[in-house]
């Protein structure tokens, strides 16, 4: 249902307005806009994800203004934040738990959107958009988590950037380019820092194209079913403000609660020890956000060759490469790879099952991915990549052939209201549906 159309009191309003429909826009974007009536409290986690950009986006600029990108004074100067800098620890604090709560929250809006069907047409290019967004994160994040020139910082961007050295031909170049030189010293850094700064506004560009593409297309909903008239749509607002800003509280909550009470506990303790590259920590690894895709990277252990010639194709740390960046790949082709016409697991009984496998094969391959790459850790994180890519390149293919799904309802208010929505007959009563 739309709103009216807007008709603005405020004579600074109307005047700006009719030279620059900003208000306009608005009114119609983010009060007007129909949302299915249906839609839950994950549809909330965008608008979390939202919040959380713009309060990196604010402390990193605030801690940008005391921080000094320079080997030799870079951990020195978070120090002087944490322990000088008015309410710079908050900031510290705010900035690097934000990190973390932005992949909670991006990782739930992904596993919604692969849950409910979000990827499928009409909205291949807004799903598209949403991993370019991931991508640009992830970069963003490993950068920063340079930074503070700790031991962990150090050790992660030397393995980290070591791994482009096992690209043919052009590996070395990408990896001189990236260290600014033959090793990672000052240039590294630098380079380092300003991309950091630089991203999160890319993000924000392409963040503004993701809302814009989801507002031409319209949003997805829990039957994973079009709205059919006006009964199955409510305004933005009053009726999903209300909602988002209910979820935002909760999530405000949680994320005070990692701030001020435990704010190193998905850090490494080892980051607070200066950076030395003569003393190599016994066990590196990545941010629990990236450790799913670490442990890809390292269930490689096996070169790929011509069998019975001894001719190696592709070497394990190729390998590697190749298998964590195309576990990237194939999640963004996931509305092309889907068969199935049904959006919503709610109504696939056979995917609904394999869905909750993928989770658990994810939490799997983030707890393998921080422990060392020895031993059973090896063969459990081969076996949780082979499924990953089991599920997405074979099962997501076969399934939409197979499975029958169970009928859907004839429009999104059906299973709500037992006149699929539309207004009851005069004299008559709402009956409660019955149970299935």
């Amino acid at each position: 249902m739309q709103a009216p159309p807007p008709n603005f009191t405020n004579p600074v309003v109307k005047w700006v307005d009719s030279r620059l429909p900003v208000f306009t826009y608005l009114h119609k974007e983010y009060r007007g806009y129909p949302m299915p009536k249906n839609c839950n409290y994950f549809w909330s986690f965008g608008a979390m994800s939202g919040l959380v950009l713009v309060i990196m986006i604010i402390t990193g600029i605030a801690l940008a203004m005391n921080y000094t990108p320079h080997v030799d004074h870079a951990f020195e100067s978070v120090e002087r934040i944490m322990r000088d800098v008015n309410s710079g620890w908050l900031l510290r604090y705010m900035h690097m738990n934000g990190a973390h709560i932005f992949f909670m929250v991006v990782y739930i809006h992904i596993f919604r959107g692969l849950y409910y069907g979000s990827y499928k047409e009409p909205r291949e290019l807004l799903w598209l958009l949403g991993i370019v967004i991931l991508v640009l994160m992830m970069a963003t994040a490993f950068m920063g988590y340079v930074l503070p020139w700790g031991q962990m910082s150090f050790w992660g961007a030397t393995v980290i950037t070591n791994l482009f050295s096992a690209i043919p031909f052009v590996g070395d170049s990408i990896v001189t380019w990236l260290w600014g030189g033959f090793s990672i010293d000052n240039p590294t850094l630098n380079r380092f820092f300003a991309l950091h700064y630089l991203l999160p506004f890319v993000i924000l560009g392409v963040v503004i194209l993701h809302v814009a593409a989801l507002h031409v297309v319209g949003s997805n909903n829990p039957t994973g079913i079009e709205p059919k008239s006006h009964h199955d749509t409510v305004p933005f607002h009053p009726y999903m403000t209300a909602k988002d800003g209910f979820a935002m509280g909760f999530f405000l909550l949680v994320y005070a609660y990692l701030v001020f009470f435990a704010p190193n506990a998905l850090g490494h303790a080892d980051n607070y020890i200066p950076a030395d590259p003569m003393v190599t920590p016994a066990h590196i690894v990545p941010e629990w956000y990236f450790l799913a895709f670490y442990a890809i990277l390292r269930a490689i252990t096996f070169d790929v060759s011509i069998p019975f010639t001894g001719i190696v194709l592709i070497e394990a740390k190729l390998g590697g490469v190749i298998a964590m960046f195309g576990a990237i790949v194939v999640l963004a082709l996931v509305p092309w790879l889907d068969s199935s016409k049904t959006r919503s697991a709610s109504y696939r009984p056979i995917y609904f099952w394999f869905f909750w496998i993928l989770v658990l094969n994810m939490a799997v391959l983030t707890w393998v991915g921080g422990q060392p790459a020895e031993g059973v850790y090896v063969i459990i994180a081969q076996l949780s990549t082979f499924y990953y890519f089991f599920h997405f390149l074979v099962l997501l293919p076969l399934l939409g052939k197979i499975e029958r799904p169970k009928p859907l309802p004839r429009s999104i208010s059906e299973p709500v209201l037992p006149t699929g929505g539309g207004p009851l007959p005069a004299g008559a009563t709402a009956k409660p549906m019955d149970k299935a």
